[in-house]
């Protein structure tokens, strides 16, 4: 695997196929092989994504100041201006998505398209996500990950989400078994109280084609997002809204997202039309 070297940082990138670029970016503790694994470029595609500050194999971590979605999308355009690509579709799944708007927002002339999976922010952060990932990140830290999960595991919290969201409560468990637990508590205390943007109203200035990926029965990523996202954006370009219902984050969504993805190229050229498929 690639890595390039920018503000100090070795960042760890993935790069495959040729054709129109296309970067998309993993969610909050996950690593290159999320998007990868969600995605295999069809001919005419170049697939990119790189680990972000603090995540994967990009090391070290470097200011924890600079653990914030701007910055995310700052080491993007880097990585644009390192491979010498000059515009790119620009996506991510959650986290990624959140850079992938703060980038379109930021950096209009680069972006050819716009793809948002699972979007877990708006104009600001979603309180649920503070709430459990600042709980998670600060259990791993007085008592380390796996005395740490245990004690999640036992908390109000974690009931009542297990209840309702199993598949939810699965992936928040995975957090203490991340093979840089400890250190990855600081994107659990930081990013999700970050915004890809201080203003929705300033979304309806994108005008690129949009695909927005939305599914319910997930607090993380509320289908309600999605939709707004959709709203706020759809007076300027051409979007497609997929429902991705029953979370299964390995399965059922994988699956769906997959073939919706897969229609990148149609979605780009713009034979997408505005629809709502349940």
């Amino acid at each position: 695997m690639p890595f390039f070297y920018h503000d100090a940082i070795q960042f760890h990138f993935a790069d495959t196929g040729s054709g129109l670029p296309f970067f998309f970016q993993h969610g909050l503790g996950a690593d290159v092989s999320q998007p990868f694994s969600l995605f295999k470029p069809p001919a005419g595609i170049r697939l990119l994504a790189f680990d972000a500050r603090a995540h994967g194999q990009t090391n070290p971590v470097g200011p924890l100041d600079k653990i914030n979605l701007a910055t995310f999308a700052d080491d993007m355009l880097a990585l644009m201006d390192y491979l010498r690509l000059q515009q790119s579709i620009i996506g991510g799944i959650s986290m990624g998505a959140a850079m992938a708007l703060n980038f379109t927002l930021r950096f209009p002339s680069r972006v050819v398209g716009l793809i948002l999976s699972r979007p877990a922010w708006l104009d600001g952060p979603n309180p649920w996500n503070v709430k459990m990932f600042s709980l998670i990140a600060r259990l791993i830290r007085e008592h380390g990950p796996k005395r740490g999960q245990e004690l999640f595991v036992q908390t109000r919290e974690y009931a009542e989400t297990l209840g309702l969201y199993p598949d939810v409560a699965k992936s928040l468990r995975t957090q203490f078994e991340h093979p840089r637990a400890e250190e990855n508590t600081i994107n659990l205390e930081r990013i999700p109280r970050d915004t890809p943007s201080s203003d929705r109203r300033e979304w309806a200035s994108i005008r690129v084609p949009t695909l927005v990926l939305a599914n319910r029965q997930d607090p993380i990523h509320p289908f309600e997002y999605g939709e707004t996202c959709a709203r706020k954006i759809t007076k300027r370009v051409t979007l497609c809204l997929r429902k991705l219902h029953n979370l299964r984050h390995r399965a059922t969504n994988g699956k769906r997202a997959k073939k919706t993805i897969g229609s990148t190229p149609q979605l780009m050229s713009g034979r997408c039309k505005k629809n709502t498929k349940q």
